[in-house]
């Protein structure tokens, strides 16, 4: 599928974390909350999914896809994936060597995109725009933008 929803190449922010082996799984659960906390302040409804070992990339051991409402479509879209890749090394080695001990231990690689930010404008769009076509912005974002609301353009109304 081609488009705004489900593009090839797109915009995002990639989380990456190197974690103890013993606490990647705790960190994969702060990564999840990292990129479920932007979709909260804006007030998205979202839904999070552990996916089967069939459905992640070879390289997870555990990931987890937060999803969006589009109402247009009338179901859940990917937005985010975090992930545990545990001890996956491409190329070259990724260690820690622990404090106080005299081994090297290789330590866990978590990753996780904040969000695709074409299909986040696109979700935000239909949420915040009303029917006389003017927008209202996200608490979160109004400091930014300077404004709670972006009036209708004379003439333009949103279907």
């Amino acid at each position: 599928m081609r488009g705004i929803i489900r593009q090839h190449q797109f915009q995002k922010v990639e989380l990456v974390k190197f974690s103890r082996p013993e606490k990647s799984y705790d960190e994969l659960e702060k990564l999840t909350r990292n990129a479920e906390t932007v979709l909260q302040k804006l007030g998205l409804h979202y839904r999070v999914v552990t996916l089967c070992t069939a459905d992640i990339g070879f390289s997870a051991a555990k990931t987890y896809d937060i999803e969006v409402w589009l109402p247009g479509q009338n179901l859940f879209r990917e937005i985010s994936s975090c992930s545990n890749l545990k001890v996956f090394r491409r190329g070259g080695r990724i260690y820690a060597i622990v404090r106080g001990q005299s081994k090297t231990e290789f330590v866990h690689t978590l990753n996780g995109s904040a969000l695709a930010v074409g299909a986040l404008g696109l979700q935000l769009w239909r949420i915040i725009s009303k029917p006389t076509g003017s927008v209202r912005i996200p608490e979160a974002l109004q400091r930014y933008m300077g404004t709670d609301c972006i009036p209708a353009r004379s003439g333009v109304a949103i279907p």
